[in-house]
């Protein structure tokens, strides 16, 4: 059995414990107070970064100019890191995939879901070697098989592709890495398939000639979510300053399939990876579409956390309802 990193509910109580170095760290990392070019107005909004990808790829697309507010910036290496700081009202919004929002709700964060957009599981995917005998969902019946991380979208993934051939997680070996562990075991033969995403998936694929068993689609949901905390929304004009950006992010997803050379420059250049490889992630990036925060996206997130109850990675009871709210239908 490969090692086993902390489990999410291991990395939220460690998390916990550090909410007042959280900021502070981001500050450090060069990203703290910055606001746009040509932005004006008493508001400051206080947005969570993960990476910093939505920051420039914002940028790159020429969708932060003329603000009517400021943006204080946070960069976050991972979206459990940003979350914590949603906690702790470090920041007053972030996104992250459906599935580390529910686990940070369920931590207890005070949040509310106010933005959401899907690429209909576009960008997840189960690989196996490219001379692999695997060609089923059956066929990963005892199996070596890293979903990644814990409580990821590829963890979901790789649970429903169990599901669907009848099997269970006791089915099969699973063997929780970082991408960076996985992708290295996966190179060197110690993996039978890997449940990943996005350029680690590219790399995979372009580097090593991994074969694409099933996508996301139809077994998760692709979920980016936008997450403000309720001391944010009780605020008039961060309300506003919210709503204006998320109608920035929403057409940031639009640049990338209306300008996909534009998209694939940006992205070679902010990963440091070949065009190449920013290619084959343009078209899960431009797949994105805008979701209502209506009933449906909570009944989304509430399957998400009862089949991480069910997985055993989250406990209790929850009412995944009262964490979504239509700021443009209020």
């Amino acid at each position: 059995m490969l090692s086993r990193p902390l489990s999410r509910r291991s990395a939220l109580r460690q998390g916990a414990a550090a909410l007042g170095a959280l900021a502070l760290a981001a500050v450090t990392a060069g990203c703290g107070a910055s606001g746009a070019a040509g932005s004006s107005g008493d508001v400051v909004l206080r947005v969570g970064d993960q990476t910093g990808m939505t920051r420039s790829r914002l940028e790159a697309a020429g969708l932060l100019k003329n603000l009517p507010y400021k943006i204080e910036w946070f960069r976050f290496a991972a979206a459990a890191d940003l979350h914590e700081a949603l906690r702790a009202n470090a920041v007053d919004i972030g996104g992250a995939a459906d599935s580390p929002t529910v686990a940070a709700i369920a931590a207890g964060s005070k949040i509310k879901v106010v933005a959401a957009w899907s690429n209909s599981g576009a960008g997840s995917y189960i690989l196996v070697p490219k001379d692999s005998p695997i060609r089923t969902f059956a066929d990963l019946a005892g199996k070596r098989i890293s979903p990644s991380t814990r409580g990821s979208i590829a963890h979901y993934l790789v649970l429903g592709a169990l599901r669907r051939a009848g099997l269970s997680a006791s089915d099969a070996e699973l063997n929780f890495l970082t991408p960076a562990e996985a992708y290295g075991a996966f190179s060197t033969g110690k993996l039978d398939a890997w449940g990943t995403w996005g350029v680690y998936a590219a790399r995979a694929r372009g580097r090593l000639g991994a074969r694409v068993l099933t996508t996301g689609r139809g077994l998760t949901s692709g979920l980016y979510v936008m997450s403000a905390t309720e001391r944010a929304l009780a605020d008039a004009g961060k309300r506003e300053a919210i709503v204006d950006f998320n109608n920035r992010v929403h057409q940031g997803f639009a640049w990338a399939e209306r300008k996909p050379d534009d998209f694939i420059a940006w992205y070679a250049d902010f990963t440091k990876q070949s065009t190449e490889i920013a290619a084959q992630v343009q078209p899960e990036e431009a797949a994105y579409r805008r979701v209502a925060v209506d009933d449906r996206l909570a009944d989304q997130l509430q399957q998400t956390f009862d089949t991480w109850v069910e997985a055993g990675v989250l406990q209790g009871r929850l009412d995944l309802g009262s964490h979504v709210h239509d700021l443009e239908g209020s």
